[in-house]
């Protein structure tokens, strides 16, 4: 899976698994641009794989405003001529709300980024991509699409959305060879293994939590060209655990 000369825009990258997605496309050749809110990390970011000799570029952006959106595609096409891959997955959460109290303000933020925000950068990257007649796009969805904590109301329809986005827009866009799938990651410890507990690890049948490269990784495959047949998918990478059934004594 060789990335040179190829362009890839993450949304989100400035840390945790999005920054590991920026780190592996680097490490495979590829043009990587740093898509985020947060200067600070971004930046940091953007010099650490600068330092390696990677090419990134942190293009600050906020993802639920259309033209902070045209400024990240014009900017890209502006540094490297091309998009070839958009990973969408940028997303925020807050602190569980009683859906019978939660603002409409904080509702509608949290789709503005995590939904609106995949529309916005699938509808401008895949106009690029349809030119070009060829592309990829991930959107990051969640387990939380399919089973749910109480008071996720937000979370969980911005990432259910997703999913019913990925299907359709795979339909869309088929025809101008832009290929459109969705990875729904369960628990991926982002901080310091060594504050998991063993039970933590023991509820997967893989006998452990998800670490961000485990997402990376499935990235670089359903952008390449080995996994040309796959489109319209949901990829669920959560150690198997939202198959096991749990009972409680």
């Amino acid at each position: 899976m060789d990335y040179k000369n190829r362009t890839i825009i993450i949304t989100g990258a400035a840390q945790g698994i999005g920054a590991e997605i920026a780190r592996s496309y680097a490490q495979k050749g590829g043009r990587v641009i740093i898509a985020d809110l947060k200067e600070r990390e971004g930046l940091l970011l953007q010099e650490e794989l600068r330092g390696r000799g990677h090419n990134a570029s942190f293009i600050r952006t906020d993802v639920s405003k259309e033209s902070e959106v045209k400024y990240l595609v014009a900017e890209t096409l502006r540094l490297h001529d091309a998009i070839d891959v958009l990973i969408n997955n940028a997303a925020i959460s807050f602190h569980q709300e009683d859906p019978l109290t939660m603002p409409l303000e904080t509702w509608n933020k949290i789709i503005g980024i995590n939904l609106t925000g995949v529309f916005l950068c699938a509808k401008h990257c895949g106009t690029v991509m349809k030119l070009q007649k060829k592309g990829s796009i991930i959107n990051m969805a969640s387990t939380r699409a399919m089973m749910s904590e109480a008071n996720t109301e937000a979370y969980s329809a911005s990432k259910g959305g997703i999913l019913a986005l990925t299907h359709a827009l795979s339909v869309s866009l088929g025809g101008h060879g832009i290929r459109v799938n969705a990875i729904s990651p369960g628990w991926i410890a982002c901080g310091d293994d060594e504050a998991l507990k063993p039970s933590d690890h023991r509820q997967h049948p893989v006998g452990r939590v998800g670490r961000p490269q485990d997402i990376a990784s499935l990235c670089l495959y359903l952008t390449s060209d080995e996994a040309s047949f796959i489109t319209g998918a949901n990829m669920v990478v959560d150690g198997g655990m939202t198959i096991k059934m749990i009972y409680q004594e």
